[in-house]
């Protein structure tokens, strides 16, 4: 499960030039590399994830929920 407040943690760290780590660790690999070269878009990018970040949160959740479902490790 991914955890809300490291995800806000990392977004905070664009604070001191790392963008994009919280979508990194929320598995949007690429979107998160193109945060951190463009500095979250120029910072547009990073605001507007601070108003979308728990919803990536519960997607990622639910993703990996599904993920245990169809693998048969979940019941």
């Amino acid at each position: 499960m991914k955890s809300g407040p490291a995800a806000f943690i990392l977004w905070l760290l664009c604070l001191v030039g790392l963008c994009g780590l919280h979508r990194i660790y929320l598995g949007r690999f690429w979107t998160g590399l193109l945060w951190l070269f463009t500095f979250g878009l120029l910072g547009i990018g990073q605001l507007i994830d601070l108003f979308l970040l728990p919803s990536m949160i519960r997607q990622a959740n639910l993703e990996r929920r599904v993920d245990m479902m169809e693998g048969g490790r979940l019941r």
